[in-house]
């Protein structure tokens, strides 16, 4: 359930949503307990319990909650952590770092307004010269690329446990910095910590005197939000229609959902897509009463002054707004499933609250992540990106993915195994 952003501000700044990324045992779940323990976000209890009989504390105990990850020593579903500064509040979302679970990170991905994508030292051979990067480091990195995110975080980790860390991180950062340049991350720093000692985690190291740069955290609090980096315009996916009074002729129609994008306000015209009707808002409900005006990341009750053929899967835009509507789409694609993805196949496709059936009319290539260049293959495979073209049944509202998260996203379904195949970024109708 998707709920109001409203409440989620410290002075002034929403909440960040940042997702956190790494390769296995790259000290991705010691690093969320560092800052959660050191942001006093654990309870004194629940820090006593997990405090072994010398006193010791294992801070991956504090986000490695299920047995099965317990077990195998990694991290296998998506967990949602919360902390706070005096300065801006937080929430991680914990993605999977094994390349089985890349589904998982996308999902993550798809919500978050940062990646922290951990970096383990001492797995790189930085000392013969120039390293080079892990698969997963550089596949998390292109997928927080495709996804949108305004901001990109390198974190190398554990550099308590190599012999010189001012030379490895020297390296490392330069290997991180030439990746991001060459595929044109949103790179927003390169910084060096060590999540087991909290070296420049939430506080200066007081052993790297060599640093003279922000500790993660203060870098954290300074990131902006996906929302503040789209483009404004009214879009209200509608997830529910209540209908008000019993008499005939003084029945009102309440569409209700949460703004995606832009401002709405009684007295604006309106669009209906995607059959492009259009009305006036006479009122604008919340679950506190009525408003005069509301923003993105609020649910509200939109009433319009004409009776129009309003559902759930619908969208509302300003009258004035060049929204589209297509069936004939191109869009980048992140396969997840194992069946692979082929010319002709018949999907269901979300796109909102709304289904609709579709199929892919086109693969026009992968990307290779190793060499950055898109490749031509007939078929994708899973935790495979490539570029496809698709045709749907119905006509739907198009904006791309590049303006908007929430309209310009879409999922994929395999209608045999209900599975979610894939994850779609809208980039031009056709």
């Amino acid at each position: 359930m998707q709920t109001d952003n409203t409440h989620l501000v410290v002075h002034g700044r929403k909440a960040l949503r940042f997702l956190t990324a790494g390769s296995v045992d790259d000290g991705k779940s010691t690093f969320i307990g560092r800052l959660l323990l050191d942001s006093r976000a654990i309870l004194t209890d629940h820090l006593e319990a997990l405090q072994g009989d010398a006193g010791e504390l294992n801070l991956a105990d504090l986000t490695d909650g299920l047995e099965a990850e317990r077990e195998q020593g990694i991290t296998i579903d998506v967990a949602y952590r919360y902390f706070a500064t005096p300065k801006r509040k937080f929430i991680i979302a914990d993605a999977p770092g094994h390349e089985q679970y890349t589904r998982n990170m996308v999902t993550a991905a798809a919500g978050s307004d940062a990646a922290v994508v951990l970096v383990d030292a001492t797995k790189l051979d930085w000392k013969s010269g120039f390293p080079k990067l892990l698969p997963q480091t550089r596949r998390h990195a292109l997928l927080a690329q495709l996804l949108r995110l305004p901001s990109l975080v390198f974190a190398v980790n554990k550099l308590d446990a190599v012999d010189d860390p001012a030379v490895a991180f020297g390296r490392i950062e330069a290997a991180l910095r030439q990746f991001a340049e060459s595929a044109e991350l949103p790179l927003a720093g390169v910084l060096p910590l060590s999540a087991l000692r909290g070296d420049n985690v939430a506080t200066r190291s007081t052993a790297w005197d060599w640093w003279q740069g922000q500790t993660l955290l203060e870098l954290l609090e300074e990131l902006p939000n996906a929302e503040d980096a789209e483009q404004t315009g009214l879009v209200l996916p509608i997830q529910y229609v209540g209908i008000d009074g019993n008499g005939a002729g003084h029945q009102r129609r309440v569409a209700w959902g949460r703004i995606a994008r832009g401002t709405v306000r009684v007295g604006d015209q309106l669009r209906l897509l995607p059959n492009g009707e259009h009305g006036e808002v006479i009122e604008l409900r919340h679950h506190n009463g009525l408003l005069e005006s509301a923003g993105a990341g609020t649910s509200v009750g939109v009433v319009l002054n004409r009776q129009v053929d309003i559902s759930r899967g619908d969208w509302l835009t300003a009258a004035d707004a060049p929204v589209l509507t297509s069936q004939d789409f191109t869009a980048t694609l992140a396969w997840l499933d194992i069946e692979p993805a082929v010319v002709g196949r018949k999907y269901w496709l979300r796109h909102g609250n709304t289904w609709v059936a579709g199929r892919i009319a086109a693969i026009n290539g992968n990307l290779d992540i190793q060499t950055l260049q898109w490749q031509q293959f007939d078929r994708l495979g899973v935790n495979e990106i490539g570029r496809v073209r698709l045709e749907t049944q119905a006509r739907i509202p198009f904006i791309p993915w590049s303006e908007n998260r929430a309209a310009g996203a879409m999922i994929l379904v395999d209608p045999a195994s209900h599975r979610t195949s894939g994850a779609l970024l809208l980039e031009a109708a056709q």
